[in-house]
């Protein structure tokens, strides 16, 4: 039912990194521009990261510059975010999207512009 699969979330203390994946077998993920946003609770959901859909171009909020990097592997039809150095300020529900191109190297940081999206995976960081 979920287009969009994510894993990889879990507890972990602040400082120590997670590898979250995002895969689907429905579809060829190496179509659509990616990205990764976050909510929460009560709060906004939030963009963290995207990857164009040829993988040449990446976009960050400032709170990801540095720490985190947005990847993707079009054999294994999956696409990552290494987040490194976390922070209690990162917990938050994550969410994989795909965006169905307009553009051929398509890049989007607005969650309106994603047509697909996966169910999320929790990730919890500890002080």
């Amino acid at each position: 039912q979920v287009p969009l699969v994510e894993s990889g979330g879990g507890l972990v203390q602040a400082g120590d990194s997670l590898r979250l994946s995002c895969a689907t077998s429905r579809f060829t993920l190496g179509n659509y521009g990616m990205g990764w946003f976050r909510q929460a609770p009560g709060k906004e959901r939030e963009f963290v990261a995207a990857i164009s859909r040829l993988g040449g171009r990446t976009h960050y909020t400032d709170s990801a510059k540095g720490r985190f990097t947005i990847s993707r592997d079009n054999d294994k039809n999956t696409v990552y975010l290494q987040m490194n150095s976390l922070k209690p300020e990162d917990t938050a529900v994550y969410y994989c999207a795909a965006d169905t191109c307009t553009t051929w190297d398509c890049i989007a940081i607005r969650g309106p512009d994603y047509d697909y999206w996966g169910q999320g995976t929790q990730v919890t960081v500890s002080s």
